[in-house]
């Protein structure tokens, strides 16, 4: 489970503080997805990065199947972040020297003890597979489309099957017909791996498609 307990940020700057996020709270189970939406500038990336063990919240907790990764030691969070959370953001961020295999592969250089090089390979390729890209994985993020890129992105945020997945506008710099066929992936993988997942988006047509919607407006986050 995923739980947001009275979560607040805020930022001290020289002209006094700046409030973000005040009191957020929810909580997401093995399955659940949830669509976040609101103006820009609101806090919604803030709050992912919070989710995700990437920014301390001011004020409240995070627990991910009951670890706060805010409680553990630098490398242990490190550790517990890549092996729980998986990310995917607007800009693809690929490495463009390396084909869409070994970008999905990259996490996995990190990884601890568990899988063999072996198996993630096979696993990687199993995801480019099933993201509709079985034919090219040889290909350099510069030889893809758009559309491509991110199914190579949710693929790598997918290949250390993460419990949690947090997407930042995954379809946001993409048309209709590709942003379609990202979100088709999304859902897809969601639903076999039962990951918890969370999308922050400003697309109506996104946003429409999740059972659980909220907006998050005046720092506050209530059901949409």
């Amino acid at each position: 489970m995923l739980i947001a307990d009275e979560i607040t940020k805020h930022y001290d700057t020289p002209r006094g503080r700046v409030p973000v996020l005040d009191s957020v709270s929810f909580k997401l189970d093995r399955g659940e997805a949830m669509a976040i939406t609101g103006p820009s500038g609101c806090g919604k990336s803030t709050l992912l990065y919070v989710l995700g063990a990437l920014e301390p919240p001011s004020d409240g907790e995070v627990t991910i199947d009951g670890t706060n990764p805010y409680a553990l030691a630098e490398r242990q969070q490190a550790s517990f972040r890549g092996a729980t959370v998986g990310f995917v953001f607007q800009d693809h961020l690929l490495l463009p020297q390396l084909s869409a295999l070994d970008n999905v592969m990259a996490p996995t250089l990190v990884a601890g003890k568990g899988r063999t090089a072996a198996q993630y390979v096979e696993r990687a390729r199993a995801l480019l597979e099933g993201v509709g890209l079985a034919d090219r994985m040889a290909h350099l993020p510069g030889e893809l489309s758009g559309g491509e890129r991110q199914r190579v992105a949710v693929a790598r945020a997918m290949i250390r099957n993460p419990a949690v997945l947090l997407c930042d506008e995954p379809t946001g710099n993409l048309d209709r017909a590709a942003a379609d066929g990202v979100a088709d992936v999304l859902f897809r993988l969601h639903a076999e791996k039962k990951t918890m997942l969370v999308v922050v988006t400003h697309s109506a047509t996104l946003a429409a498609r999740f059972d659980r919607r909220h907006e998050l407006s005046d720092h506050h986050l209530r059901p949409a």
